[in-house]
């Protein structure tokens, strides 16, 4: 039974692949910020590990993937989804809000890849899979610092693969488009539906899309699939 760590799981695309794995066998554990009372429900839904930590604190985030390889018996996946989002003018962007987007969606996915990279080295075998955006390779208006943080997951996955290729391990990254998640709830009713007219398949993504590309790239049908950028966002990022 292969087991699998999704850090941001207790909901949106992170949920979605804590159900998508449950669903299949796998043994999983997941990391959560905040959302306590999402974190209990899915667990008892799926009989996943939830576990607590704020990622942008390396200590935490090491003592966290710590406790998921001694809860799981190691450490075969990494999903790196946890993340958050700030909009507005550029040049409004707070030093805390900068810190806040980078602390999560950049230095907490290197601080939980750097220590569950070590367990995967020692067994010669692993995928890791983060989670980008399409604004990460398209940018966008009034989400600079977002789309800085998510774009900088293009050059860590693709460097990172070709250090680990060796060693067994793959490493790609996904980027979703438009998803019907809490972040995104918060859009205006017609920005929502620009963006849904943008995108050639006129739907917004649901978590479970995202979640069947993330569970391809940690099958052995993608043995030989890494440094690759992964768009599931309906045509969007066209």
């Amino acid at each position: 039974m292969k087991r699998v760590l999704i850090t941001g799981g207790s909901r949106g695309i992170g949920a979605g692949c804590v159900i998508k794995f449950s669903a299949s066998g796998w043994r999983v554990a997941f990391i959560y910020k905040e959302s306590k009372i999402e974190a209990a429900c899915l667990a008892q839904r799926t009989g996943a590990t939830p576990i607590q930590a704020d990622i942008s604190d390396p200590e935490a985030a090491s003592r966290a993937v710590t406790e998921a390889v001694e809860i799981l018996g190691g450490i075969d996946v990494l999903v790196n989804n946890a993340g958050v989002a700030r909009s507005g003018l550029f040049t409004e962007l707070s030093d805390r809000d900068w810190n806040m987007l980078c602390g999560t969606n950049l230095s907490g996915t290197i601080y939980v890849t750097r220590v569950a990279a070590r367990h995967m080295i020692s067994q010669h075998y692993g995928r890791i899979i983060n989670i980008g955006s399409v604004w990460g390779r398209a940018g966008g208006s009034c989400e600079v610092a977002y789309s800085a943080t998510k774009s900088a997951l293009r050059g860590f996955t693709r460097a990172l693969a070709k250090e680990l290729g060796p060693s067994g391990i793959t490493v790609n990254c996904i980027e979703p488009g438009v998803i019907d998640t809490d972040m995104n709830a918060e859009l205006p009713a017609s920005a929502c539906r620009s963006l849904i007219d943008e995108t050639p398949l006129g739907r917004l993504g649901a978590p479970a899309d995202v979640a069947a590309a993330v569970f391809f790239l940690a099958s052995d049908d993608a043995a030989f699939i890494t440094a690759q950028i992964l768009g599931v966002d309906g045509g969007f990022g066209v």
